[in-house]
C-alpha cells in the first residue's frame, strides 16, 4: 500500500536566491515523522536563482547525488573535480572521509532546478570519489531506467550502499512496472508531471513510502519524470 506524502506538506526554505522544498527533516525544517526512510535521507527540490548558489562547504560519510530538471549546476570539489551538470545527467558525490564542494547555477540568466538527495551509506571512512554519467530521454521514456546501485551495475552510478535508483519519464499509455526482492522497502517521488503508481494518482512534488514492496506499475503520465528508490529494509537510517 502507497503512504503518500504531498507536495504540500513538505518543509519550506526560502531564501530569496534559493527555494526548497525538503521532503524530509533538513536544515531549520524539523518533522519527526519525517526523519527518512530507510537509507534515504534526503529529497531536496531546489531551485536557485542566476549566478547564485551554495558555496564551499564540507561534507564527509554521505553518499550525495544531483538529479538536474532545469538548467545547468556547476560543480568544484577539493578532489579537484570541476563539472557542469546538465537535464539527464545524474552525478554522484561519496564525501567519505571528507570533501569539500561549492554547487552554483552556472548561468548568469536562467535558473536552475534540480533534487540533492543524500543516501546514508553503508560503511564510513571511504575514500571519496566523485561521477558524472548522462541519461539520454530515450533511456528512460516509458520504462525504469537503473541510474544507481552498488556494483554500478549497467553504466549506472555506483553507491556505497544497498540501494538502486531507477528513472523514467512516462507519457500516456507508457507503462512499466518494477519487482523487488523479499522484504525490501520502495520510496516513490515524483519530480515532475504526475503519474499514475498501483492506479494511485501523484503529481509532482509528491512521494511515497511503500513498505514491504513486492511491485510497482507506473502508468497514465502527464509529462511525468519519477525516481523509484529500491531500499533496505530498516526503517530508519543505519547512522
Amino acid at each position: 500500500m502507497l503512504d503518500i506524502r504531498s507536495a504540500s506538506s513538505r518543509g519550506i526554505a526560502d531564501f530569496g536566491w534559493l527555494k526548497s522544498r525538503h521532503t524530509f527533516s533538513f536544515g531549520h525544517y524539523h518533522d519527526p515523522a519525517q526523519e527518512g526512510f530507510s537509507d534515504l535521507l534526503v529529497i531536496n527540490d531546489d531551485r536557485v536563482a542566476p549566478g547564485r548558489g551554495f558555496g564551499t562547504h564540507p561534507h564527509r560519510d554521505m553518499e550525495i547525488f544531483s538529479y538536474v530538471l532545469d538548467g545547468a549546476l556547476e560543480h568544484k570539489d577539493s578532489m579537484g573535480t570541476g563539472s557542469v551538470i546538465r537535464p539527464g545527467d545524474v552525478q554522484m558525490m561519496s564525501a567519505g572521509t571528507g570533501v569539500r564542494h561549492s554547487e552554483f547555477n552556472s548561468s548568469a540568466t536562467d535558473p536552475l532546478h534540480f533534487l540533492q538527495i543524500w543516501i546514508v551509506p553503508g560503511a564510513k571512512g571511504v575514500a571519496p570519489r566523485y561521477q558524472q554519467v548522462h541519461f539520454a530521454p530515450q533511456e528512460k521514456r516509458g520504462r525504469l531506467r537503473l541510474i544507481i546501485s552498488p556494483e554500478g551495475t549497467d553504466g549506472s552510478l555506483a553507491v556505497h550502499q544497498d540501494a538502486r535508483v531507477y528513472a523514467g519519464l512516462f507519457e500516456g499509455d507508457e507503462a512499466a512496472s518494477l519487482a523487488f526482492g523479499p522484504g525490501r522497502n520502495a520510496y516513490v517521488h515524483v519530480a515532475r508531471g504526475s503519474v499514475e503508481v498501483d492506479g494511485q494518482r501523484m503529481a509532482e512534488g509528491d512521494g511515497a513510502r511503500v513498505r514491504d514492496a513486492r511491485q510497482l506499475t507506473l502508468a497514465r503520465g502527464e509529462g511525468a519524470e519519477v525516481l523509484v528508490f529500491d531500499l533496505r529494509p530498516n526503517e530508519l537510517p543505519a547512522f
